[in-house]
């Protein structure tokens, strides 16, 4: 159906994407999103269409990359499986939720107030005096893990994304945790509240998705190819965290959350590149 230059973005969106993944802990979605998006439209696909089910393929992918990385992260760390599955409890239910609202509910106020929160959490992990493991600011608890999963989990649904890069941020700030072990949690976290968001949009994209070998709005050709250089680059990629000291881990994930804000807003320096 496409072309061989198809195929090969995809294995680059799975390169880039899973590396991703594992050494910084989030799912990739901000890479896969766009990058899918740009191939589905450069072949003829309805941009509507096109981003439905980059959303919901982007989601289906996390699972087995994230997977991967945090393999990797809880034979070096197992304190984070605990407060891992605490939050993905709740975020599996928030995700599932976010995935159904994605199809009916505008997102724009949503995705500036997050544009605004990922600003300003940037800011303070490149200029700010806290340091990792500082005292938290308040408990981690069964009712703040459920409030924090929960939300991050609809947020995860909603744009398609893991969900790490607002988790990870939440853990050192709120809960006092040190980024190396933030990253750790966020790995199991995303791997397991991509559920609740892959199953919405299998719902929501029942029948409505006219592409070959689809399940819903998760096209199963991407999600083939993207996985297979996904997840061993999200083992090299957790691998590759316990080399970096913690201050180079900050910058390249205070970069991160800069991009996200600015596409968040509505100017995707990935997609103004590519032309889209």
């Amino acid at each position: 159906m496409f072309s061989i230059g198809f195929y090969i973005g995809l294995a680059l969106i799975g390169i880039f994407a899973g590396f991703a993944s594992g050494l910084l802990g989030v799912g990739g979605g901000f890479l896969m999103v766009p990058l899918q998006f740009f191939l589905f439209t450069s072949v003829g696909v309805d941009p509507s269409l096109a981003m439905m089910v980059s959303l919901g393929t982007s989601l289906a992918i996390i699972i087995p990359t994230a997977s991967s990385g945090a393999y990797q992260h809880q034979k070096r760390n197992r304190d984070i499986l605990q407060p891992a599955f605490r939050l993905a409890i709740f975020g599996i239910v928030g995700g599932l939720c976010g995935g159904l609202l994605a199809s009916i509910v505008p997102t724009r106020i949503l995705q500036v107030i997050f544009a605004c929160l990922l600003f300003i959490v940037a800011l303070d992990m490149l200029f700010g005096s806290r340091s990792d493991g500082e005292s938290a600011l308040i408990d981690f608890n069964i009712l703040n893990a459920a409030i924090v999963g929960f939300s991050i989990g609809i947020v995860s649904g909603l744009l398609g994304v893991g969900g790490g890069v607002f988790l990870i941020p939440a853990l050192c700030i709120l809960f006092g945790f040190s980024l190396i072990q933030a990253i750790g949690t966020s790995s199991v976290f995303i791997a397991l509240t991509a559920i609740g968001g892959l199953i919405s949009y299998i719902y929501t994209g029942w029948g409505l998705n006219p592409m070959p070998y689809s399940l819903g709005y998760i096209s199963l050709v991407n999600f083939v190819i993207i996985v297979l250089f996904s997840v061993p680059m999200a083992s090299i990629g957790a691998k590759l965290v316990y080399k970096l000291p913690e201050k180079r881990l900050k910058q390249i994930f205070a970069i991160i959350l800069i991009y996200m804000a600015i596409k968040m807003i509505g100017f995707d320096p990935i997609s103004i590149l590519l032309g889209l």
